[in-house]
């Protein structure tokens, strides 16, 4: 649950506070992106990220509890319906709040709000990385002859050169093999 502000409202009392973050919040899902001021995106995206968790549960007492400070029955179907099926993965984090300068007439701060409806990509583990190097340093350690050795020494050395990319890698691996077969010639 967020932490109750303190201090000033934004519409003047609790209850327009209240009304004016829901409407915000309806648009928000009716648009997918609304531009206002950064205090009332600060302040939504509390509002609008916990309406969406309860969207994600889908049951009927959480379109109800939608329903009590969305009043719009269009907007909380396509919440439903819409926008819970696409953050369905995501674990949290529904929306963006981008700044995008000061408005013209008052130099008030203004920021895009945005949901985030791209798919999740997981970020592969650190173990899940480590277990095929595993099975494939057992295969490197049965050299045939000395030049597999020679190789493995050249990729080490390629890696330990600080190569950047998979071009720089290639051709740090490139010179290194060169250098191998000069020492073989001599």
């Amino acid at each position: 649950m967020p932490k109750p502000t303190k201090g000033p409202r934004l519409g003047g009392g609790p209850a327009h506070e209240r009304l004016l973050l829901a409407n915000l919040a309806a648009a928000l899902y009716t648009h997918k992106s609304i531009k206002t001021t950064e205090t009332k995106a600060k302040r939504l995206r509390p509002l609008a990220e916990r309406l969406i968790t309860f969207a994600k549960r889908g049951d009927l007492h959480a379109r109800r509890r939608v329903l009590s400070v969305i009043g719009d029955k269009e907007v909380v179907h396509t919440l439903f319906t819409e926008i819970a099926p696409l953050v369905a993965e995501r674990d949290g984090g529904y929306t963006r709040i981008t700044k995008v300068g000061n408005r013209k007439g008052d130099n008030a701060p203004m920021a895009v709000i945005e949901l985030v409806l791209e798919p999740v990509t997981k970020k592969a583990s650190h173990k899940a990385a480590a277990a095929p190097a595993a099975a494939a340093a057992p295969a490197a350690d049965e050299p045939v002859a000395d030049e597999p050795a020679a190789e493995e020494t050249s990729t080490d050395e390629a890696a330990d050169a600080g190569a950047e990319s998979p071009e720089e890698g290639a051709a740090a691996e490139a010179a290194a093999d060169d250098a191998v077969q000069d020492d073989a010639k001599a």
